[in-house]
């Protein structure tokens, strides 16, 4: 705390003056200048004040200058009472002051930030421990390596491997909405595959850069123009010889029994809200292409729902998860499960046993 007390003097001559005060919280000092009218400035520092007046101090200035000035002054008479306080309690002007909302809020944010730092401790202890236990099953590899693995396999199906060709010659009428679905399931598709132990090579046909599709597809799915499959603007019935497809369809009159690696499986890649049906159907019969339709009524049955909802129809990606699957574990009903969700009103015929 600042006390400042300026006093006028008369007096003369050339004389000036410093005189320092000492209490036990501060150092007072009083300055006198040489004016016609002399002004004394106090100046005194303190931590806090409460304006009661406990000890006495008496100052007297004795002017030492000319001869005509010999008398003493009582300048001032002081009562100071100090009393230390923590800086946090002060209501006003200080820097690490608060509210108590403020620092209800602080001590929230406090909490929230410890409890994440430990979840994540914990995660990491978790982490570790797996490592551990399956440092002799499963050795961790890097990214690196698992990426030129991934690669390879790819690669390798392109030679040997079964092939799965996804239509896209029937994007022209399908709504941007309807072009953003099937970009995603295109993605998941891909995801799948790279993940599988033994993928397909896939082609996208009658794909051409210029459509919407193409677009979607760049913004949707991060790296899409790298993706290791075949893109062109051919039609799928002309890009392969009649005899070695088989257009996948729900409508058709066959189940499909096994994956044979000399022939080409067909999927629509058609996204129709309002369900126009047999589109896929009548478009391999125009070409004369043999249809097969996955064996859900061979190992599955219908199964009740509120909504009474029954339907064969599946996105492309979880088309492409059974036949990977089956293609891994020669078993129709694992596949099935894994790709035949029960929103679709069907279930293993074991499970309703």
């Amino acid at each position: 705390m600042l006390i400042s007390l300026f006093v006028g003097i008369q007096g003369s001559g050339q004389d000036k003056q410093n005189i320092c005060l000492h209490d036990r919280h501060g150092e007072i000092q009083i300055k006198r200048q040489k004016t016609k009218h002399m002004d004394w400035k106090l100046e005194g520092s303190a931590q806090k004040t409460d304006s009661h007046l406990l000890q006495e101090q008496e100052v007297i200035l004795e002017d030492t200058g000319e001869d005509s000035i010999s008398e003493s002054f009582q300048l001032l008479q002081i009562d100071v009472e100090c009393e230390h306080r923590e800086v946090e309690t002060l209501p006003t002007g200080s820097a690490t002051w608060c509210s108590k909302n403020v620092q209800r809020k602080q001590r929230h944010w406090e909490k929230i930030v410890a409890a994440k730092k430990s979840k994540r401790k914990q995660e990491k202890e978790r982490r570790k421990a797996n490592r551990v236990e399956n440092s002799g099953i499963c050795p961790q590899h890097s990214k690196r390596f698992l990426r030129s693995l991934t690669k390879e396999r790819l690669l390798e199906a392109k030679h040997s491997g079964p092939r799965l060709c996804i239509d896209l010659s029937m994007t022209n009428h399908m709504s941007k909405k309807e072009l953003s679905r099937l970009a995603g399931q295109i993605r998941r598709l891909y995801g799948s595959n790279k993940k599988a132990d033994r993928p397909f090579w896939i082609y996208l046909t009658g794909f051409t850069t210029d459509s919407s599709l193409y677009e979607e597809c760049l913004r949707m799915n991060d790296g899409f123009s790298s993706y290791l499959l075949d893109i062109t603007e051919e039609d799928c019935f002309s890009l392969f010889p009649l005899e070695t497809l088989v257009y996948l369809t729900p409508d058709s009159e066959h189940a499909l029994e096994d994956i044979d690696l000399n022939k080409v499986y067909i999927l629509g890649g058609l996204v129709d809200e309002s369900i126009q049906k047999k589109v896929t159907f009548q478009k391999a019969q125009e070409h004369s292409v043999k249809t097969a339709r996955l064996p859900i009524q061979e190992y599955m049955v219908r199964c009740q729902n509120g909504k009474n909802y029954h339907s064969e129809i599946l996105a492309i990606n979880q088309v492409f998860d059974i036949l990977s699957t089956y293609f891994e574990t020669q078993n129709w009903p694992e596949a099935l499960k894994k790709g035949v969700s029960s929103r679709k009103g069907y279930v293993l015929q074991n499970s309703v046993e």
